[in-house]
């Protein structure tokens, strides 16, 4: 099968097909997702919280990302792979964000980037896109400025806030974002939106209208239990399976039952 490109995805928007992401860090889960038929993966920043245990997604770096990245490709070679810009990584100026996300995807065979944030990046998302580097842009509650919101909360119930979101959206579409992820955002704003747009929304807490949407893999088979949003579905309890699997492990090993005379080799 060939590699899933921008034109396959803007195609399945313009046919009202919709599009799934996962978020995933590692080599197995991009396997899983790639044969379960997950055709967008996403490396998200999130991996400081979900795969090194921070308390936020700040303290992770362009090589973290670099190296998780390169171990989603290797997993599913065809899936269409959105890499996270980490804190920092593209705000100090329009040059370095330029080199940091070209090495991005010269390095991990990503086909896009992903910044958080509205009007302030409108003018580097211009001059990535020029540049041949698509971009993904990211809008309601943004986790990277989590000191500004004060902690998650959903972005665009006041008027006000509402307002200032849709003149964002609207830059980063003109500025060439071909996709933009809506998290915590109320469900009508997020309908709004993707019907006036030609850039396609994907949605995490943004209720069903949005042209696709994206969840954790860690979440979605319940191995991440720390945290569960709203909007999280579990579709499988991992965490307890993998616990009475170690469990039952842990037991054979202690009572002598493992390994056995099949398990050994001859002398």
């Amino acid at each position: 099968m060939k590699r899933v490109t921008v034109r396959d995805l803007r195609r399945k928007k313009e046919r009202g097909e919709r599009i799934v992401m996962v978020s995933t860090y590692d080599y197995l889960s991009a396997k899983l997702c790639w044969e379960a038929g997950i055709e967008v993966l996403l490396v998200g920043d999130s991996l400081g919280m979900v795969f090194q245990g921070l308390d936020s997604t700040l303290p992770v770096t362009l090589e973290e990302m670099i190296y998780h990245a390169k171990a989603v490709r290797r997993g599913a070679p065809e899936a269409f792979l959105i890499v996270d810009m980490p804190f920092m990584s593209y705000q100090v100026s329009s040059e370095e964000a330029i080199r940091n996300c070209g090495r991005v995807i010269k390095e991990t065979g990503a086909q896009a980037v992903k910044l958080e944030g509205g009007r302030e990046i409108v003018e580097l998302v211009y001059k990535l896109t020029l540049s041949g580097i698509p971009v993904v842009g990211h809008l309601g509650f943004t986790p990277q400025h989590l000191h500004r919101f004060g902690g998650p909360k959903v972005v665009g119930k006041e008027e006000e806030e509402a307002l200032r979101l849709k003149e964002d959206f609207k830059a980063l579409e003109d500025a060439g974002a071909f996709m933009i992820v809506l998290e915590s955002v109320p469900w009508k704003l997020a309908q709004d939106l993707t019907q006036g747009s030609q850039a396609i929304t994907i949605g995490i807490g943004a209720g069903r209208y949005c042209d696709g949407q994206v969840l954790v893999f860690h979440d979605i088979v319940g191995l991440y239990e720390e945290i569960k949003p709203k909007f999280v579905r579990r579709y499988l309890e991992g965490a307890k399976l993998f616990r009475e699997a170690l469990r039952k492990f842990k037991m054979d090993v202690e009572e002598g039952n493992f390994p056995s005379e099949e398990e050994s080799y001859g002398a």
